[in-house]
Formats: structure tokens, sequence, C-alpha cells
């Protein structure tokens, strides 16, 4: 039995049988013993003390003794206050390695036919810049997320709205019209979606002029910020959009398949990808009608200006614009119909949006707007709120085209791991093709793992040459500690050596051992408090962990020079499934790990 749950199960029956007391399991609190003292579990004895009325040493001491009396694997325990220690027999240890080392996708859980059904939605650009490094925090989170979620057995689809169309993307097409003089993507030796931003930054760059000159003549900033000939001509340009304007249309679609093509290929220096794609251009049509159905239902409110409104006073929240008063919609009209569109593809039970904190308010609204149009599923919407990603130099403005693009920053991730490699000599056997691929597998781990160790919640800078160390916290130590476990299997092969499926129980076992062991027992609890969590980071800070120790296990003990053959199989079995988790937990992160490094 698993020994973490006995625990649980016969304190709770201590509880009844010391103190005729029948209480529920969650409220015995058991976590891993600190280093510091004795023992491998501790149960928290004061939430238990109003049912002993007892002081915690002697309400400690009493259930220890019971535990002790009624499980063999339960050897020992020491009190300290009101924490109980128990210290496990090795026994136990081993026969649980051995159930591990013979579990296919050891703490990871399938889906099955009554498995629920999350989307993930996340990656969400707009079809009028590049990807950048807000970007990439926002699409690793969701992919690992969605890893996440598979690993606890749910049914997971990806999924990804594309913004675009609006006013933003008629700024690029305005701009390319007014002064592109019919530059392409190949004639201009630019991937799609940079030259599509680079109009972006430069509709910005003459707008502002013009703001300038008309505050100079005498306009208030707001004035002139609404009365520009600039953003005049933009908004008549989508309103000719979302009237069919042949021409308008030709040159939307003929930009944004530019911005297609640059879109997948930074996705597949990623390594993220989507089970489907939405567009705006076609949800927002759904939107526009859910609200003119709610409006003939008398849900809405109609200003004096046509503009509707959705009226969240009774939930003490401000009215809500679903459209405008020439008849264009808004973000949460497309939200709208993108949330029906996607229920009716999937009959989701939850959809998670990865999306910044800043847009919190905004997802609060869209649940209540559907709930007051009457769509019951309203509360299945969940919203995944992260905080920003800067540099050590500051924040990032597209418009103004300071941002740090994507691509941009991918290359030099594989440019500083190609120099710290090289640096190291650990490739020179390699031939060019292998030793390239080394180089992206060690750029993109380091890169992914710098931002999915962070809490999601937190804001965090991130700085590209701390990502890349081969020590400490850092995707490439972890890398690494795999390909050095994969180098000690090969090893034992290459002698001969075939690693057991049954260990000897009888095998002497150290304390450094059971302590990696006891990590690997943690997994799937793991995996399943980060999956309720949605916490990639708890992954990433416990992969670190188990590499940590089996660097120092590594360093402490022989492993193919041991003489005493049982133990040399006991270390190579945990030298084995330790490299099996770290796989796991990586692929989760969506981090890929070499065979060699």
């Amino acid at each position: 039995m698993d020994i973490k749950q006995s625990i649980l199960t016969l304190s709770r029956k201590a509880i009844n049988s010391l103190y005729n007391q029948d209480i529920e399991e969650k409220l015995i609190q058991i976590q891993g013993t600190r280093k510091e003292f004795e023992g491998n579990f501790t149960v928290v004895v004061f939430p238990l003390l109003r049912y002993s009325r007892k002081s915690p040493e002697q309400t400690a001491n009493e259930i220890g003794k019971y535990l002790i009396d009624n499980n063999k694997h339960i050897i020992k325990f020491n009190v300290i206050k009101g924490f109980l220690n128990l210290s496990i027999a090795k026994q136990y240890w081993i026969s649980f390695l051995d159930f591990a080392n013979n579990t296919n996708d050891y703490g990871i859980k399938n889906a099955n036919e009554d498995s629920e059904t999350i989307l993930v939605e996340y990656s969400s650009p707009n079809t009028n810049k590049p990807l950048h490094l807000g970007h990439i925090r926002n699409n690793l989170l969701g992919y690992s997320l969605a890893q996440l979620l598979k690993a606890n057995g749910y049914k997971v689809y990806k999924t990804n709205i594309v913004n675009d169309r609006g006013i933003h993307i008629c700024k690029s097409m305005l701009a390319w019209k007014n002064w592109a003089n019919g530059e392409t993507p190949e004639s201009a030796n630019l991937k799609g979606d940079h030259l599509v931003g680079k109009y972006y930054v430069m509709f910005d760059t003459e707008y502002k002029k013009e703001i300038k000159k008309l505050v100079a003549e005498g306009k208030t900033l707001e004035e002139a910020k609404k009365e520009a000939p600039l953003i005049c001509t933009a908004q008549r340009m989508l309103r000719k959009w979302e009237h069919g304007n042949k021409k308008v249309h030709e040159l939307w679609k003929n930009m944004n398949s530019w911005v297609y093509l640059g879109f997948d290929e930074t996705y597949k220096k990623l390594g993220v990808d989507f089970d489907k794609i939405y567009y705006e251009s076609d949800t927002y049509q759904v939107g526009k009608s859910i609200v003119l159905k709610a409006m003939k239902e008398g849900l809405l409110e109609i200003d004096e200006d046509d503009s509707v409104w959705a009226n969240l006073k009774d939930k003490g929240l401000e009215r809500k614009l679903l459209l405008r008063s020439d008849g264009t919609s808004v973000y949460m009209t497309q939200d709208l119909g993108t949330a029906k569109t996607r229920f009716d593809d999937y009959k989701f039970d939850k959809h998670i949006y990865v999306v910044g904190n800043e847009q919190d308010y905004h997802f609060k609204v869209l649940s209540i707007v559907l709930e007051k149009l009457g769509y019951e599923w309203h509360n299945r919407l969940q919203h995944m709120s992260y905080g920003m990603v800067e540099l050590p130099e500051g924040k990032m403005k597209s418009r103004e085209g300071t941002v740090v693009d994507a691509d941009d920053l991918i290359a030099e991730m594989e440019n500083t791991a190609k120099e710290t490699s090289m640096e190291l000599g650990k490739l020179d056997d390699y031939s060019e093709n292998e030793k390239q691929k080394v180089f992206r597998t060690i750029a993109m781990g380091a890169l992914k793992y710098f931002i999915l160790k962070v809490d999601l919640k937190k804001n965090m800078t991130f700085n590209p040459k701390e990502s890349i160390d081969f020590n400490g916290n850092t995707g490439p130590f972890i890398q690494y500690t795999y390909v050095r476990i994969q180098s000690v299997i090969r090893k034992a092969k290459d002698s001969g050596i075939e690693i057991t499926q049954q260990l000897t129980s009888s095998t002497d076992i150290s304390d450094k051992e059971i302590s990696l062991i006891k990590l690997i027992y943690d997994y799937p609890e793991i995996v399943n408090e980060a999956g309720i969590n949605y916490s990639p980071a708890m992954i990433a800070n416990y992969v670190y962990e188990i590499a940590k120790e089996y660097n120092q296990f590594y360093h402490d003990h022989y492993i193919l020079k041991e003489n005493n053959e049982a133990i040399k199989q006991l270390r190579l079995v945990i030298s084995q499934i330790t490299g099996k988790i770290i796989k796991s937990a990586m692929n989760i992160l969506g981090i890929d790990v070499p065979e060699r490094m």
C-alpha cells in the first residue's frame, strides 16, 4: 500500500481509537520531514489537539506509538514540538523502487472516455506585429499547462485565437498602403510578421507627428488623438472591412498571409502547437449575432447613439460596451463569439484562457455577460492570469518598436548555447549537424526553464546569460544531469550489465539513497498538485530538486565501480528511474533532453 495513504488512514484510526473522535481524513496534514530532522514523513499534530485535548508532545507520542504498532513499515518516530516525524523501513523504499521502475509512465495518468474535456487557449497574437518576449512567456505557459493537464488524465485541446481584425490591423494595412511601394517579405528579405510589424511602428511614428501638429494648432491632446487624419482614415478602413469592401479585404488577406507564415516559423522554433486555430474575423460575427439576439430579447441597453451595452450594475460592475455606435464590434463581442463557437465544437468542461494579468477584469466580465445572456456554461471559463515579463532594461512597447523580438531572442539563445558548449569542449567528436541540434536543444531548454520556473503570478525579469548556465537552477543543468544518467546506463550495458527488474529486499541502503528515492516517490503527487494549481513552476522546481539530489548521490556513491552486486543494481535502478522522471517532467514543461551533450 502507498505509505503516505497508510499513514493518513492509520492516523485517522488512531484519533478514533485514542480519543473517541471520528474526523475527516483531509484534516490530517502530512508533509516531508525537514532535512535537519530524522524521518521521512511528518504528521502535523497541532490541528489534532482539539480532539485529543492534550499537549502537542503527548498527542504526537500517542499517535506515533499507535502507528508503529499498526504498520510494519513505520519503524520509529521522534517528536519535535507539535511535529511527529516518522521513519520508514528501508525495505519499504526498495519495494517501492521496484514498483516505480516497473511502472510505465510512472506518475502520469492517461485520459479515458470519462475524462473531463479542457480547452487551453494561449498565444492569441495580433497580426500587426511579430511575436515578442511577452508572447514567449504566454506560449510556454499555455503549452506547458496543456501538457500538465494531459499528465493528470484530462482530455486537453490546445487552441489559439488569432486577432486578425480591428483598428490595430488597419493601422499596419494603412501604413503599408501609404509607404510600402509594394514591398513584400521576399523583396525585403524579411519574415512576413516582421515586415508587417515594421509598418505598425511606422503608423505610430507618423500618427504622433500629426498629433503634435494639431496640438500646436490649438487642439487639446484628446482632440488631436481623435481628429488626426491617419487615425480617422484607419477607422474608415475598419468600417469598410466590416462592410466587405473588396479591395480592403484583398489587402487584409495578403498581409495576414505573410504574418501567418512568420508565426508558424516562430511556433516551430518554440516547439508549441495547437489542435485548432480560431480567427477573430470569423468569431466576431458569431459574437455580433449573440448581441443582436440579446437586444431583441431586451437583455441589453441601447444608447441614443445606437451603441449597445450590458448593464452589470447588479454585479457591482460598470456597464460593458458590446457594439459601438457605428455597429463595429469590440474585443468583448469577439470573445463572446469565440466562447460560444468553442463550446459548440467541444462541449468543454473547462475553458482556460492563458492571458496576462492586465486582462483580469476583462475575463471576469466575459463570464458575467455570458451568464446575463443565458449561457449556463459561463462558469466553466477560467482565466490563468500571469505576470509580465521584462528585461533587465525594463518594459517593452510594441508600437514604439522597443520589444524584444521572439526570433531574435531565440537566435541569441542559440549563439550563447554554442559559445558555452564550445568552451566546455564536450562536443568535439560531434558532426556539425549534431552540434547544431544540441545547441538548439540547450538554448530552448534554457529559455523555457528560466521562464517556467517562476511562479506565474509574479512579474519576472528575463536574463538570457543567466538562463544558459550549466550550474544552478537552470534548464541546461537539468539536461546535463539527464545526459549524465544516460551515460551511466550506456556504460552499464556496454559492460554487459543487465539492470534488474527485481531488487533484493535485504540490500543495504544509505540515507542519501533514501532521500533520492523519496523524491521519486513524490513525483505523482507533485504532478497532481501542479495540475490542481495550474503551476508548471511546481514541476520545474521539483525536477531541479531531483536533478540536484541525483548529482549529490552520484558524487557520494560508486555506481559501476561498486563491488557489491546488489548495491550496484540498486544504484542503477535509482539512476534509471530518476532519468525517466527527469525526461517526463521536462516533457511536461515542453523541454527536450538530449541523450548526449
